[in-house]
């Protein structure tokens, strides 16, 4: 078999399409189906069924996708070796993020990273659902603990500390009244979103000891990533309630769009956390990054 074959079907399993892992593999897409049809030819097997908008292993690719991961982990590990002869590491970094970390969290942190390593080359892949790393081709993801499983390694990356704030257009408050408890919310217009798998967040609410989990209804519903300024914007304008990440909301009560509500009741959480398995062997961009994120941790706080 072909080395570049088997490498090819796993990089359009991984993607999810033949568009895809040519634009991440800088290589074709009619090259990467060629490379597959001619394995497939080989085994006398499909391992992948096509449809006009999707591509996804069947069950003979789903078993060979298994056995071959380990094995091109092992490869990359071994070229991976050879950046301990160089003075600065070289290679991809591919992380898996929540939206709202690469919102938050990634602009502060990825700007200084290249600059001190300007060889090594970083994909951020945004998914908002809890993921098996390596399974997907990423080196490594971001997730606050709750979602954590037990045989990682977590590193803090980003602030220690969130809150998600409530607020609305001052307009919007003097037309339906500002409410004084979270359960109020229930009668209000309130902005919602979903995850990609249907559910929705529940809103949180915490104060002395008392913990509300809230499950209010509004006018809309957007899907976390871009959608949220749709959410955000809305609020802005006086469609109704919104509850998200305070950083997302800061600017706009800072101007005064937004007027915060129930501030005595926002939920304060521990802020996310980079995690990879520590199973394996962590290649020298991981280990690079992670060097980068114990620096800043280290580092005073003014």
């Amino acid at each position: 078999m072909e080395l570049n074959d088997l490498a090819a079907f796993v990089s359009v399993a991984r993607a999810g399409g033949f568009r895809d892992a040519a634009r991440s593999g800088g290589v074709s897409a009619s090259s990467l189906s060629i490379a597959v049809r001619r394995l497939e030819a080989k085994l006398g097997l499909r391992l992948l069924n096509r449809t006009t908008r999707s591509v996804a292993p069947t069950e003979a690719g789903q078993r060979l996708i298994e056995k071959l991961t380990p094995l091109f982990g092992e490869m990359e590990a071994a070229l991976d070796v050879l950046n301990g002869f160089r003075d600065k590491p070289t290679g991809t970094l591919k992380l898996n993020v929540p939206s709202s970390a690469a919102r938050i969290v990634m602009p502060g942190i990825i700007a200084p990273f290249l600059k001190a390593y300007p060889d090594i080359r970083i994909e951020i892949v945004v998914e908002d659902g809890f993921v098996d790393v390596l399974s997907i081709g990423c080196d490594a993801g971001i997730r606050y603990d709750e979602r954590l499983e037990q045989d990682m390694i977590a590193v803090p990356i980003g602030p220690r500390w969130q809150r998600f704030a409530t607020a609305a257009a001052p307009d919007y408050l003097d037309l339906h009244g500002r409410p004084q408890h979270p359960r109020e919310l229930l009668s209000h217009a309130c902005l919602r979103g979903q995850f990609a798998g249907g559910a929705m967040p529940i809103w949180y609410f915490a104060r002395e000891g008392e913990v509300l989990q809230l499950n209010p209804t509004g006018p809309l519903l957007v899907r976390p990533g871009a959608a949220i300024d749709l959410a955000v914007g809305a609020a802005v304008s006086g469609v109704g309630v919104i509850h998200l990440f305070e950083e997302m909301l800061r600017p706009h009560l800072a101007s005064g769009a937004l007027e915060p509500i129930l501030e005595p009741w926002w939920q304060r959480f521990s802020g996310p956390f980079l995690y990879y398995p520590g199973h394996r062997h962590v290649p020298a961009p991981l280990r690079a990054f992670i060097d980068f994120l114990k620096a800043i941790n280290a580092s005073p706080v003014d």
